[in-house]
């Protein structure tokens, strides 16, 4: 993009070892340092269930404005950890909450509660191992009003009740409690030139049980990149030229990490399935070939003593 190599070849030699690793059934946290074209076990946040013995860049091409690069990765591959691998879990991803919405002024990213969270499913959907997501961005929830107050049963209730209504045995709230700017100009233009400053992005994700509105999970990320647009620019959060820029990349990235997170967090809770109906001696439930199902598999009874039913 733009004409840079470097970042091109890093983001393709990134690209090409976490899908080695993914393949080979481990996962890396994050790969992002390159130094003189070469990749160092020093420079990878691998999970401790994957081995990564060594890594070589075997090729590199430049094709008009395309870089491919091939790389060799002995990995020992993880072992699955659980019997609860098996199955994809429904989570619910909803609306992102800005706290300080008045940094969103800049740019007018006011649209980024959506945009984020629906770049985070597109994500989930293609890379994630043991989710299956579903996506409402229609209407905000009460969760952050709630979380600010710690409103505990409030929260509880709140997501059993869309867990209820979206047929999601998991939810997932997000805040977005930082977009403001660095203090220190990145560049030395003239006088009559705008000035580049870094803005942050600060993230937390967090994710309800549905069946009892338990926390399961919560994480916070930070991160800062250059903001290339100028001040009084609108920025479009859904075009191109902002994903592709060095500050929607950096969101990219942040949220790739998120994935692998999530995935580790989630991969050994059970699945649990709802009886939609029963006719005889046929019984409907809401977990089928989508999730990992597949014929012989066998299922427990459950009866759970914290089950509320308007009727």
């Amino acid at each position: 993009i733009g004409g840079d190599k470097e970042a091109a070849r890093t983001l393709a030699m990134e690209n090409a070892l976490k899908k080695a690793l993914l393949v080979a059934g481990a996962s890396v946290n994050s790969v992002q340092q390159v130094v003189n074209g070469l990749i160092t076990q020093d420079e990878l946040s691998v999970r401790a269930s994957g081995t990564v013995n060594s890594i070589e860049v075997i090729s590199e091409s430049y094709q008009g404005d395309t870089i491919e690069v091939t790389v060799r990765a002995d990995i020992f591959a993880q072992e699955q950890q659980c019997f609860a691998a098996d199955f994809k879990k429904s989570l619910l991803i909803t609306r992102a909450h800005i706290t300080e919405r008045e940094q969103a002024n800049v740019g007018q990213i006011y649209a980024l509660d959506t945009a984020l969270v629906e770049s985070f499913a597109k994500k989930l959907n293609k890379d994630s191992r043991y989710l299956d997501v579903k996506l409402a961005t229609k209407n905000k929830t009460l969760f952050s009003r709630y979380n600010k107050s710690f409103a505990v049963e409030q929260i509880k209730n709140l997501a059993i009740e869309l867990g209820h209504r979206f047929d999601a045995q998991f939810i997932m709230f997000t805040e977005i409690t930082d977009l403001s700017f660095g203090n220190d100009a990145l560049n030395d233009w003239q006088f009559w030139q705008e000035d580049q400053f870094n803005r942050q992005l600060n993230t937390s994700f967090y994710i309800y049980s549905a069946i009892n509105g338990e926390l399961l999970a919560q994480k916070e990320y930070q991160n800062s990149a250059p903001w290339q647009f100028g001040k009084r620019d609108i920025v479009d959060i859904k075009s191109k030229s902002f994903w592709q820029s060095q500050y929607g990349q950096m969101i990219s990235r942040v949220l790739d990490n998120a994935i692998i997170d999530m995935d580790e967090s989630m991969m050994c809770e059970r699945t649990r399935a709802k009886i939609l109906r029963v006719a005889g001696n046929e019984v409907m439930i809401n977990v089928g070939k989508q999730q990992g199902v597949k014929l012989g598999d066998e299922f427990s009874l459950l009866h759970l003593n914290t089950f509320k039913n308007d009727f």
